[in-house]
């Protein structure tokens, strides 16, 4: 059974770093697809950062420079280094994974698994 357990969350100010990390078990597999995804209060779920097997990543325009999403395969452990951060980043993340060979990985499309989220708050 695929759990994926992400950590790293907190509160930080205006202009913080945090580095989220989410700890993937019960594949043998590398996910095709990885990524970040966050959610606000009344807001839709929206991507933040996803990369591919092969490394290609994507990121939302609202966060590019200043996160950065990596991988561990070794250690089945997805990263999200976030600096700069601002107070519209604040939400809920989820660490999500897809095995679908070909996959969009810019979409949810291409993820069917999730974790639970960890909360991020950045005070102005």
């Amino acid at each position: 059974q695929v759990q994926l357990v992400e950590s790293g969350g907190g509160s930080v100010q205006a202009g913080g770093s945090l580095r989220l990390s989410c700890v993937g078990s019960g594949y043998t597999y590398s996910p095709y697809c990885m990524g970040w995804f966050r959610q606000a209060p009344g807001k839709e779920r929206e991507g933040v950062a996803t990369i591919d097997m092969g490394g290609g990543t994507n990121y939302a325009d609202s966060v590019k420079g200043r996160f950065t999403i990596s991988q561990d395969n070794a250690k089945n452990t997805l990263y999200l280094q976030m600096s700069s951060l601002k107070p519209e980043d604040i939400g809920m993340y989820y660490c999500a994974a897809g095995w679908r060979a070909g996959a969009n990985c810019r979409g949810s499309a291409g993820f069917g698994y999730w974790g639970q989220g960890t909360q991020v708050t950045v005070s102005s």
